[in-house]
């Protein structure tokens, strides 16, 4: 009769074993919070943008398409910090990284050019339109990515 695994056992070899509590994953605590947080706005920041861009397009096309740049960002976001890992880490970190400098950069702009956006973005006005939570959400990721990283040390 074979002996019934250990905890040990699940632990792939070569794999550093940690005794103690769990280290802290990108997912985990405050890291579920943004996980849910970005992907209802994938979903909605898709959504919103395949609709505009499929039925509206020549209405307010850099708009319509911001918001489609948007959703892919925040779609990869969302699987970085549902992967987790270095590698993963890297790229939420880039991905918010670029999702700031996004916000800024538009939100600046449809401020002193407005007739440039004659529809709204996810990032219009720094995401005024989403309770500013466009502009929350990278700041957030960025601290909780480097935050967690110390805890992995």
């Amino acid at each position: 009769m074979a002996e019934p695994a250990t905890p040990d056992a699940a632990v792939p070899a070569g794999a550093p074993r940690t005794s103690g509590p769990r280290e802290r994953g990108l997912r985990d605590g405050p890291g579920r919070l943004l996980v849910t947080l970005y992907g209802v706005f994938t979903v909605g920041a898709a959504s919103r943008s395949l609709y505009q861009l499929s039925t509206r397009f020549e209405e307010a096309p850099l708009a319509y398409a911001l918001s489609a740049v948007a959703a892919l960002v925040y779609a990869f976001i969302t699987v970085a910090l549902v992967r987790g890992g270095e590698g993963a880490r890297r790229i939420a970190l880039g991905c918010c990284a670029a999702e700031l400098a996004g916000v800024l950069a538009v939100g600046t702009w449809t401020l002193v050019d407005p007739s440039a956006f004659p529809d709204a973005t996810v990032w219009s006005d720094y995401g005024r339109g989403y309770l500013f939570l466009p502009l929350v959400l990278p700041v957030t990721g960025l601290l909780w990515l480097r935050r967690s990283r110390r805890h992995e040390r």
